[in-house]
């Protein structure tokens, strides 16, 4: 580990540029290409501070994970490999079990601003969250699109159909999907591609966007219409050791840019939807869970969303607290207000 972190800090030392005296430069490190939503959205908000500091904090990206990985980020955002990076808590080995296992309590909200309302909820009032994220500043929290399921070969128009078939899903629904008789695997999405390409897996929980943005639409062939719920999570950081080492007004600025980066990633991910149909357009044939269906998996969603909380009694976290204030924090579907815990 120390000596993965020293060569990344090398590489980061070999990049470095020389920037005029009264200017800070930061790198922003990121495993998605300049094409991806996800980074236009980053360079919209690099514009952001770039334009609000009047060119005095720039921002340097490194794309397409030349500095970050994926399991790693947040520990080497620790130790300074980049300034600030995109971070993925459930890919993480070790010390985010809550923060993995919270995506799997927003059943019913819906749009990424619910998401994202729903997280700041449980961030304000469970403590374990803030330990799970100690060492980072966080200046995004990212929702996204309600995904389905894209499949090669095997098309899903039950849920009875998924029996036997490999599906990639996030950590919150692999008990779910086993519920159903389907064999979920976990993998960063970066990989879903090759292995959906060399038939390692059947299938995957994506939203549509994944179409053109991973280019899914070349190794897919049907799209399922299931609402799986979508959860919001940390998703850009820096470590607070370079935090505490800005200036007062440099550190203000960041804070301010929270919201821009945000309302970026919101507006990129809703227009990454209809470019991503587009993609599959006379390739992937849709269809759409029933009314009856869509809520039997609602149901099964949620009984294993407080099974997995209560679970997490075995790392002395109070994973149902968390789950009973989520549940509480909807005032009507898709609407977030903070609520009690009963």
């Amino acid at each position: 580990m120390r000596l993965l972190l020293l060569l990344a800090a090398l590489l980061l030392t070999a990049c470095a540029r020389d920037v005029p005296e009264q200017v800070t430069e930061l790198t922003y490190a990121t495993p998605y290409p300049p094409s991806h939503p996800f980074s236009r959205a980053d360079q919209r908000w690099i514009d952001f501070v770039e334009e609000e500091s009047q060119g005095r904090l720039v921002i340097r990206p490194i794309w397409s994970g030349a500095l970050l990985s994926a399991d790693m980020s947040m520990e080497e955002l620790r130790h300074g490999v980049a300034d600030i990076g995109l971070i993925t808590p459930i890919y993480v080995r070790g010390g985010t079990h809550l923060l993995r296992i919270q995506t799997g309590f927003y059943s019913g909200a819906d749009s990424v601003e619910s998401q994202v309302a729903l997280y700041r909820c449980l961030e304000a009032r469970i403590p374990q969250i803030s330990r799970e994220l100690d060492g980072l500043k966080v200046l995004a929290v990212q929702g996204g699109l309600l995904p389905g399921i894209l499949t090669r070969g095997k098309r899903v128009e039950q849920l009875s159909d998924l029996r036997g078939l490999r599906i990639r899903a996030p950590t919150e629904l692999l008990a779910v999907l086993q519920n159903l008789g389907a064999d979920p695997v976990n993998m960063p999405m970066g990989e879903v591609y090759s292995a959906l390409a060399k038939g390692v897996i059947d299938g995957v929980i994506a939203p549509l966007d994944t179409l053109r943005a991973l280019h899914l639409a070349e190794v897919t062939d049907y799209f399922y219409d299931l609402r799986v719920p979508r959860g919001a999570y940390p998703a850009r950081a820096m470590g607070l050791e370079r935090w505490r080492q800005l200036e007062p007004w440099q550190r203000d600025l960041l804070e301010r840019s929270v919201a821009a980066w945000e309302e970026a990633l919101a507006d990129e991910i809703r227009k990454s939807e209809a470019v991503g149909r587009a993609a599959g357009e006379g390739r992937i044939i849709y269809s759409s869970a029933t009314p009856a269906e869509q809520r039997h998996f609602d149901q099964i969603y949620l009984r294993d969303a407080e099974e997995n909380a209560r679970a997490l009694e075995q790392f002395g976290i109070d994973g149902l607290e968390a789950f009973k204030l989520a549940r509480a924090s909807f005032a009507a579907r898709d609407r977030i207000s903070c609520g009690d815990i009963s």
